[in-house]
């Protein structure tokens, strides 16, 4: 054999091994890709009905709040109500009410007084008696 067919038979096995190197990565990547196609498709099998429930579950929000909105509403016009009751009922028994409480307070003033007798009204021309000061606090009386 000469030196020329020593080097084809080399060069024919360098090409066999790296064709067979080629092939068995083709064959690993085509398995790869087969995995990968699966994979997307129970995925999105699994997706729709995930996105269909999500739709739902907005949907439901939705209703929800709008009824949230219109108790709010509701709400909010029993609180205007109440505040013109209130302001009502203030004005038409609060200017009332404070008149009988000054009366009845008066007239328990007027109760309590009558079992005292009256401090003796003498005058002395030209001297001042002793009693409280303008201003001066008066003592509190313990109630009955």
């Amino acid at each position: 054999m000469s030196g020329g067919e020593v080097a084809g038979i080399l060069v024919a096995v360098f090409w066999a091994i790296l064709v067979s190197f080629l092939a068995l990565v083709l064959v690993r990547l085509a398995q790869t890709l087969k995995a990968t196609t699966k994979m997307v498709t129970e995925i999105s099998e699994q997706a729709v009905p995930l996105l269909a429930d999500a739709s739902a579950t907005v949907r439901s929000a939705h209703t929800q709040l709008a009824r949230v909105d219109a108790i709010a509403a509701d709400v909010q016009e029993v609180t205007a109500n109440a505040s013109a009751l209130s302001s009502t009922v203030s004005s038409a028994f609060g200017g009332p009410l404070v008149k009988v409480a000054a009366f009845g307070y008066g007239v328990r003033r007027a109760i309590g007084r009558k079992g005292r007798p009256e401090p003796d009204p003498t005058v002395i021309v030209g001297r001042s008696l002793p009693g409280p000061r303008r201003g001066a606090r008066r003592p509190r009386r313990s109630k009955d």
